[in-house]
């Protein structure tokens, strides 16, 4: 279903993406092919062989709004630089220079890593030694919107594989320590040990199995903010409570229990990713910080227990007997 969800969202912004460049296109929004006109000073003075010389452009508000047809108001001024070539002129504004719509789209589409806003001059009319007037014409822009939306899909793509490739080192890590605490006995002492304090949270679990062990690592990586080593050791405690589980498409009381502590777990050391963006200010939240993952601890506990007791749960509850003449299709998937 999630699946459906997805592909319909993606398949709406599309949707989306196309209509409104299309109405671009109709309106022009852009303005592609027509220059603009603008005014020219030189501080330094107008040298004809000069390749680079500084330049403040002025741009005319009535004549941008009545240009692009939009309301708002271009600065007064905008640091810039006159470049020269054999085959033309390029005006190009300063790097990270604050521009209105729709020339910041203009700048953000055809010059993404530089981020100066740059055109060809295609008249210069010079009035004085250090005045000018021009019209300087953009690149073409088209498709924004779907291109911003592809961007996108590859760029997350890309963070998804290094997301991966950086998690396949820690579940090999942990999962290989996890391999040798089980061949020297250690997972099964916890076990042991742990028995008392989880069993009544998991009463349909048996006694001195495995998965005592696996869930109290689990908690424990979340309780000191190994959100890294705690996802491994989850996995590998589903995967034995899925070993009691007759019905594999249908999650037993005792891994829904587990899967509500763990999201709701008590964090007595926060997070290192939020240690490292706040620095030494964690420690005025460490204390809120417990008291309210304490909470939630207790009431996705109680929401767990009290939830599996309605009828309706309990009908779908893998581990109860089945009434009569039942038949659940899911036992032989």
């Amino acid at each position: 279903m999630l699946n459906y969800i997805w592909a319909g969202l993606i398949i709406f912004s599309l949707v989306f993406a196309i209509a409104s460049d299309v109405r671009d296109l109709v309106r022009d929004t852009y303005r592609n092919g027509d220059p603009l006109p603008v005014t020219l000073t030189f501080p330094e003075g107008y040298r004809p062989e000069a390749r680079h010389q500084p330049v403040v452009v002025r741009i005319d508000p009535a004549t941008f709004q009545a240009f692009y047809r939009v309301a708002t108001v271009p600065d007064s001024t905008y640091a810039g630089e006159l470049v020269q070539f054999r085959t033309g002129r390029e005006l190009r504004f300063a790097r990270d220079v604050d521009v209105p719509e729709p020339l910041a789209t203009i700048r953000r589409v055809t010059s993404p890593r530089e981020n100066d806003l740059r055109g060809t001059l295609h008249t210069l009319t010079l009035i004085s030694d250090s005045l000018a007037t021009a019209a300087v014409l953009f690149a073409p822009v088209r498709f924004v919107r779907l291109q911003a939306i592809t961007d996108a899909a590859f760029e997350f793509a890309r963070t998804a594989v290094t997301l991966a490739l950086g998690l396949i080192g820690l579940l090999a890590l942990w999962l290989g320590l996890l391999r040798i605490a089980e061949a020297a006995g250690l997972v099964q002492h916890l076990a042991r040990w742990t028995q008392p304090l989880l069993r009544p949270l998991f009463p349909d679990v048996p006694r001195d199995h495995p998965a005592f062990a696996l869930i109290t690592l689990n908690l424990t990586a979340n309780m000191l903010g190994l959100g890294n080593a705690a996802t491994p050791l989850g996995i590998k405690a589903m995967e034995e409570l899925q070993k009691l589980n007759p019905r594999p498409n249908t999650a037993t009381n005792a891994m829904v229990m587990l899967l509500a502590m763990n999201t709701a777990s008590v964090q007595l050391v926060p997070p290192v990713l939020l240690m490292a963006i706040m620095g030494a200010a964690i420690n005025e939240l460490i204390l809120p910080i417990i008291l309210v993952t304490l909470t939630s601890l207790v009431v996705a506990i109680l929401a767990a227990r009290l939830l599996g007791r309605l009828p309706a749960y309990r009908r779908t509850d893998p581990l109860q007997p089945d009434p009569p003449n039942s038949d659940h299709p899911e036992t032989d998937a």
